[in-house]
């Protein structure tokens, strides 16, 4: 969900005295200056099936340009090395973040049969004068439609991805739009590359959660943002994209063993029935924007008796996919500009789940809503949690293994716990947590272990620090949930929480981690968070 960010990413060490196309410090973009060697690419869709061909458009100021494609599994597997293409400098338009790029078609090669499902890299490279730039794009390739039938499907958060992409100036946070060219854009373009680091980061580059509580006294610290400055790399890299989240966690499946699918969240919008060939849909790390289509998708899945796992926080914003799948829209704060606003389609508004008009709770859903969550461990926001889940019933089947105890820790070791977590409206009971259902979550859901979360970042008064955060999303939840802003109502909207919950639900089950670095604990091999996900996977892919 994060406001606005205060720090910027610069160039790459290579490009940093040629910086002319980094505006404000802020997105990662077009040169528009054929004396800057760079390459860029993208194609039309997310994902592909075998027999599928693939169009590369790319932009380059080489004369000529490589590229190599390469399954990103637990190994990577380079499959198709193309060398000495013909570059070509083709204009960008200025709004191309929300428009698209409009390139023409530079490269096209056809899925072949033996192309396992996963995600695949595309690394393109260009050189001039004895210096070479990389950059990377990626696209997920699904198990053909009559293959064999995998008991597992592995959804990627394509919507938080295009949300956060800040490539050619603006995303769903900040940007280069409005009549002052300084606001974010409630439509943005799928016909465009990813910004750097969303397909792939070097090893130890640092997430949203830092590795240690913060320290007593000193200002405190963005390690990822400060990172990503340094070396050139969106600032929005550690909040989405394959290689912060997805790719961990289909690496780890891999490795344990599990045969599985891959597809998009915008699949899920073009074929509503996709879910219904698999027995479970695996949901991972940030999925905060989701269409009122996809959300139905994974509504009649678990009805109908389909297992859903989901190990991802912040679920929060309706967005809606239009121009047959090349734009995303979403006001957010601003809902009241959607053209749909007061129309006989409010109920498609794009704001937060739970705000009128949609009215619609995430909890119905996922068991669990972002405005009942937020944030924990980023920055001053529960920033000196303990980076885990409190387990409060340790005798339920997902914690089996595990020797967790009543009040025992998950996960603070690896600091699975934030930096956005979903949350449910509760109560206490003879020490235990039940769901009140007041915010749409069923009653009946059991809520197995618990953190606290704040949607305020306090301020303590240090000397040239700046708030970053602020209590911007604190006043829009009291707004949407109370009316209004008071001192009562933003003090209400204060406290949220993050939840592991199990609820059965129709025919189905859903399993439900809210946290969005629950990753961080199958990339750290923290023993009980990797038996948690095993005894949920194992038990919704079981045979009837």
């Amino acid at each position: 969900m994060t406001s606005s960010e205060g720090l910027s990413p610069a160039t790459t060490p290579r490009t940093r005295a040629k910086a002319r196309h980094i505006l404000d410090n802020y997105f990662i973009g077009p040169a528009r200056d054929e004396a800057v060697l760079e390459i860029w690419g993208y194609t039309p869709r997310m994902s592909y099936a075998p027999g599928d061909t693939v169009t590369l458009h790319v932009s380059t100021t080489a004369e000529t340009w490589d590229m190599e494609v390469g399954r990103d599994g637990s190994v990577y597997e380079p499959v198709l090395r193309c060398e000495g293409l013909i570059g070509s400098h083709q204009e960008t338009p200025i709004d191309c973040s929300v428009t698209g790029c409009n390139w023409q078609v530079s490269h096209e090669f056809i899925i072949p049969k033996n192309w396992r499902p996963g995600g695949y890299l595309i690394t393109l490279g260009a050189e001039r004068d004895g210096d070479r730039v990389e950059e990377h794009h990626l696209i997920l390739v699904r198990g053909a439609a009559d293959s064999a039938k995998s008991r597992v499907i592995l959804v990627c958060a394509t919507g938080t991805w295009l949300a956060y992409n800040c490539w050619g100036g603006s995303n769903h946070y900040e940007g280069i739009t409005g009549p002052d060219r300084n606001a974010f854009s409630p439509i943005v373009s799928t016909q465009r590359p990813w910004s750097r680091g969303f397909c792939k980061l070097p090893a130890g580059a640092p997430r949203a959660v830092p590795e240690g509580p913060h320290k007593l006294g000193t200002m405190v610290r963005y390690p990822y943002m400060e990172w990503a400055y340094a070396y050139g790399y969106s600032k929005k890299y550690a909040s989405a994209g394959w290689a912060s989240y997805e790719r961990h966690f289909a690496r780890w499946l891999e490795a344990e063993g599990f045969e599985f699918d891959i597809a998009a969240q915008h699949d899920l919008e073009e074929q509503p029935d996709l879910l219904t060939r698999y027995k479970c849909a695996i949901f991972v790390g940030h999925d905060e924007y989701w269409s009122a289509n996809m959300r139905h998708s994974v509504d009649r899945f678990v009805e109908d008796g389909g297992k859903v796992a989901r190990f991802a926080g912040n679920f929060l914003w309706q967005t809606r996919i239009e121009d047959e799948g090349r734009t995303q829209v979403c006001y957010k704060y601003r809902a009241d500009q959607d053209p749909l606003s007061g129309t006989r389609q409010e109920h498609l508004v794009t704001t937060a789940w739970e705000v009128p008009p949609v009215n619609w709770p995430g909890a119905q859903t996922f068991g669990a809503n972002g405005l009942k969550g937020i944030y924990a461990g980023l920055g001053r926001c529960v920033g000196q949690g303990s980076g885990g889940f409190t387990v409060y019933r340790p005798d339920h089947w997902v914690m089996a293994g595990t020797e967790l105890g009543y009040g025992d820790q998950l996960g603070a070791g690896s600091r699975i716990f934030g930096y956005e977590v979903d949350g449910v409206d509760y109560q206490m009971q003879d020490g235990l947590p039940y769901a009140t259902g007041a915010d749409g979550a069923d009653p009946d859901i059991e809520i197995l272990a618990m953190g606290l979360a704040t949607n305020i970042e306090p301020d303590r008064g240090i000397w040239g620090e700046t708030l970053y955060l602020g209590d911007g999303d604190a006043k829009f939840k009291a707004r949407a949930q109370f009316g209004a802003v008071s001192e009562e109502t933003l003090d209400r909207s204060t406290r949220g929480n993050g939840v592991i919950l199990h609820w059965l639900r129709g025919k189905g089950e859903v399993f439900t981690a809210a946290t969005c670095e629950w990753v961080m604990g199958l990339i750290c091999k923290d023993q009980q968070v990797e038996r948690i996900t095993r005894n949920v996977l194992r038990r919704f892919v079981a045979a009837d």
